[in-house]
Parts: structure tokens; C-alpha cells; sequence
């Protein structure tokens, strides 16, 4: 049975923002899932990648930033964004009638949930695909500060030709994170993991990230 999908608003300050909620039968576990900075939450790569976690039992969220909203081109600044995340985290655990609720984003998405569990909002644990640990060709430029000491799990998913943290770059940070973090690269990806020669639509490329996450989110609720 196909996942019931429900299109909402969530008010974020004296505004609000479009979301998108997706339930499976019986779901054990929640994931809110942010856009990256050039697309909205009706990216193919982010609705093949929610529509296979919903056929892995989970119920997920979708919502955009207050920028994309407004149909403009730059991202929110951090206060704005992380204020976002705060407003749908609540309104995702209002629906998950006490499962865990994960925390994940493409790119500046993922990079802005660190950041909002950095400053206490409560995550279950956290996904990310594609961090953008530097601007790139810029890795003296780290963006990485607010990582350390957080204590939810975190899954890196990164391609080995993302240029915002090639090989090598962001194994070390996940090190001294601690045991909770763990980086799984895609071999010949790049920053939206398309790998060349294996020229796949978006929806599929999103759809291919759900079963490390799902293994991933497994592991720690058993």
C-alpha cells in the first residue's frame, strides 16, 4: 500500500512554509529531509529518495526553506533557516506519535540541521547527503566547527568526487566527532552523486541513497 501523502503549511515566525507529509502503514520511525540551496523540496532527486524511504516504513517530511518559498535564488541566512527546521522538527514529532525523528538534508539543507541540533534542537539522529564541508577548491574554508560535540548518530553520504569534500577530507572530522559518525562514500559520485558513465534520472539516483540510510537508521533502533 502506497504511502498517504498530505500537503501543508507550518508557520515559521509571522510566515510559513509549504511541507509535504508522507506516511507509510505502521511507520517506526520519521525523517524531515531539507532541499539544497539551488532546489525545492519538489526536487526529483528528494522525492525518489522519500518515496523509497516511505516503502521502508518510514514516514517522511518535506518542506521548503522560506527563501525557496518566496521564489528567491540566495539561501536563507543560518537564524532563518535553523528557525525553520525547529518549526518542522515540532510539527513532524506532533505526527509521530513517539517514534524517533530523524534529521536530514541535501547540501545546505543537512549543513543547516547540524547547525540547528548544534544550538539544541532534538534530532534522533542525523543524515547527510552531500555535506558541503568547503566551498570548493577552498578546503582551508571548513565548515565544520559546530559538528564536534554533537551526539546523535550521523551519516555522511558523499560521492568520491564531490568537490565540497573530496576523499579524505571529511574522514578525519567524523573521527574526532566520535564513534556516532560514520562517512559511506559513492564510489564515482559527484556532489549530487551522479556517476559518469551511468547516466540515471534523479528520482533514481534519490532512491538509490534510501538503503544505507534505512541500514544505517536500523542499526540504532534495532
Amino acid at each position: 500500500m502506497p504511502a498517504q501523502s498530505e500537503h501543508l503549511t507550518v508557520a515559521v515566525g509571522e510566515g510559513e512554509v509549504s511541507a509535504v507529509y508522507a506516511q507509510p502503514a505502521d511507520p517506526w520511525v520519521s525523517m524531515v529531509v531539507a532541499h539544497g540551496a539551488g532546489s525545492g523540496m519538489e526536487h526529483p532527486f528528494l522525492t525518489g529518495f522519500t518515496d523509497a524511504l516511505n516503502d521502508g516504513g518510514v514516514a517522511t517530511w518535506r518542506f521548503n526553506f522560506p527563501y525557496r518559498e518566496a521564489g528567491k535564488k540566495f539561501p536563507d541566512r543560518a537564524p532563518a533557516a535553523i528557525e525553520t527546521w525547529r518549526a518542522v522538527m515540532s510539527a513532524a514529532k506532533g505526527r509521530a506519535g513517539g517514534a524517533p525523528v530523524w534529521a536530514c538534508g541535501k547540501s545546505f539543507g543537512g549543513r543547516m540541521a547540524s547547525m540547528a541540533v548544534a544550538e539544541g534542537m532534538q534530532a534522533a539522529g542525523l543524515v547527510f547527503l552531500g555535506y558541503p564541508l568547503h566551498p570548493p577548491g577552498k578546503p582551508e574554508k571548513l565548515r565544520d566547527e559546530h559538528l564536534y560535540g554533537l551526539t546523535p548518530p550521523m551519516l555522511f553520504l558523499q560521492g568520491t568526487r564531490d568537490p565540497f569534500a573530496l576523499p579524505g577530507e571529511l574522514e578525519p572530522v567524523a573521527q574526532q566527532i566520535g564513534r556516532g559518525a560514520v562517512v559511506e562514500r559513492v564510489d564515482g559520485g559527484n556532489h549530487m552523486f551522479e556517476v559518469r558513465g551511468n547516466k540515471r534520472p534523479q528520482e533514481r539516483i534519490g532512491a538509490s541513497l534510501a538503503e544505507p540510510v534505512l541500514k544505517f537508521m536500523r542499526g540504532r533502533h534495532g
